[in-house]
């Protein structure tokens, strides 16, 4: 597969080679291979005839160029690849030419080859997930102490734990990781029906050489042909959507937080990454940026891939076709976007100075609600939010902090004097002291997390034994 400049931006070298040219055309052989294996064992074919076919299904010895042209005019990369293939077994061997392909049709051995060279892009995945999982468990468990303001429809709403707020951008990653897996174990099997799906060619031992051909490949058995059956494999493109969707997020949190006013996070810098071509001070947040675009793109295919599953009787027109180029894309997105976080948190700057900066440049407005709580033990909730609220707008207006001009008030007022401790009411606007619940709640999660984590490390799925 071809990518222009601007696609190879956004993904990466690894991903781009799974669904390249040579990789599909490879897997293509790989079936066609494995193929005429399971029907010589199961005397379908000569064996004689099988070792030829085997021998010569190697995609360095054909010209992918020309078979892609000729695929182009016949409808189907399939047809000018049996064909060459065909017409090299004949070289050696006219008789066993006669067996190449024989009862498969092209999508058989073109939904094949996707699904294992979708396999290769799932390894990808999963280690660039097993990476960056471990990049943000270490933060959020470094940081389960750092206050931070968390924010709400982009304003300041109260303070909250750094570790509490990485943890809520590790959570969907591990769920990711573990619903690809699920996905993968539905939707990772043999495509082999024939030419309707019926095997009819392959008569009653049809069944026998669909489970060695799958044996071979290390793919699971289909129930039936899923020629134009394709809730499965659409399925497991949207969860990589969906991970793409939720590294966008990571990557919107981590670009908002690296701005320049707000500072309280930086991506690396040095040799090059992220200067500006006009303004040397430039420190641009590039693998957030990597990730957003990756992360924009990826609606539109996952959109064509639910478009495409109307597919006609048992063959599609057009709407397989479409979905087979919509494929690839995901993923190289969804890498593209891995990478870039993973660089970015692998040398993350994390300012708790400055953190601690930003809330106190709010003159202790993010703990209202904190003490308005506190105060409705006293007077009852509305007229402590009442009170709240006056002295709020006082702080804007006067340049006063919260919690200076809530101490004048409770002196003032023999009733708040009598019921509040104002050494009490002091620790609420304690940075350390308020993000209590969250680093609490933020504890729990990671022990969970955590756990989560080591059990899919134990296991390698997409790999082959």
């Amino acid at each position: 597969m071809s990518v222009s400049i601007f696609d190879s931006f956004l993904s990466t070298p690894d991903m781009i080679a799974s669904f390249d040219d040579a990789a599909i055309v490879g897997a293509m052989f790989r079936f066609e291979a494995a193929l005429a294996r399971a029907q010589a064992e199961e005397g379908l074919i000569p064996a004689n005839a099988a070792s030829a076919i085997a021998g010569v299904c190697n995609a360095q010895l054909y010209d992918i160029p020309a078979l892609i042209l000729a695929g182009r005019r016949a409808g189907s990369l399939a047809i000018p690849l049996v064909k060459e293939l065909t017409r090299t077994v004949a070289l050696y061997d006219e008789g066993a030419a006669r067996h190449v392909h024989w009862g498969s049709t092209s999508q058989d051995v073109i939904d094949t080859a996707m699904v294992l060279v979708t396999r290769e892009a799932l390894q990808l995945l999963d280690d660039g997930l097993h990476a960056l999982c471990a990049h943000l468990l270490a933060l959020a468990e470094n940081h389960l102490a750092t206050p931070v303001l968390a924010r709400t429809l982009m304003q300041p709403a109260q303070v909250t734990s750094f570790g509490f707020k990485a943890a809520g951008w590790l959570a969907p990653l591990v769920r990711a990781r573990e619903s690809l897996r699920l996905a993968a174990a539905r939707a990772l099997q043999l495509q082999l029906g024939g030419a309707v799906g019926t095997l009819s060619v392959m008569k009653e031992q049809g069944a026998a050489v669909a489970e060695r051909v799958a044996a071979q490949l290390g793919l699971k058995v289909a129930d039936a042909a899923w020629h134009t059956q394709r809730d499965e494999w659409v399925r497991l493109g949207l969860e990589v959507a969906v991970l793409t969707g939720s590294l966008g997020k990571l990557a919107t949190d981590l670009s908002l937080m690296a701005q320049g006013e707000v500072a309280e996070l930086a991506e690396p810098s040095g040799n090059g990454r992220g200067g500006s071509s006009a303004m040397p001070h430039k420190r641009n947040p590039v693998s957030s940026m990597i990730a957003l675009a990756a992360s924009r793109r990826t609606p539109q295919h996952a959109a064509a891939l639910l478009s495409c599953m109307d597919q006609q009787h048992e063959r599609g027109l057009g709407n397989w076709q479409a979905e087979l180029a919509e494929w690839p894309p995901l993923f190289l997105s969804a890498h593209g976007a891995l990478h870039a976080l993973n660089e970015a948190f692998a040398g993350l700057a994390v300012d708790s100075a400055r953190m601690l900066r930003n809330i106190a440049s709010l003159q202790g407005l993010v703990f209202a609600e904190s003490a308005s709580s506190y105060l409705a033990g006293a007077i009852g909730r509305p007229a402590a939010h009442a009170l709240l609220e006056r002295l709020t707008v006082r702080v804007s207006a006067e340049g006063r902090p919260l919690d200076a001009l809530l101490t004048d008030a409770v002196k003032a007022d023999a009733q708040l004097a009598a019921h509040v401790d104002l050494q009490m009411l002091v620790t609420l606007f304690d940075p350390v002291v308020a993000l209590a619940p969250a680093r609490g709640l933020a504890a729990m999660q990671l022990d969970g997390l955590r756990r989560r984590c080591a059990e899919l490390d134990t296991t390698h799925p997409f790999r082959e034994v």
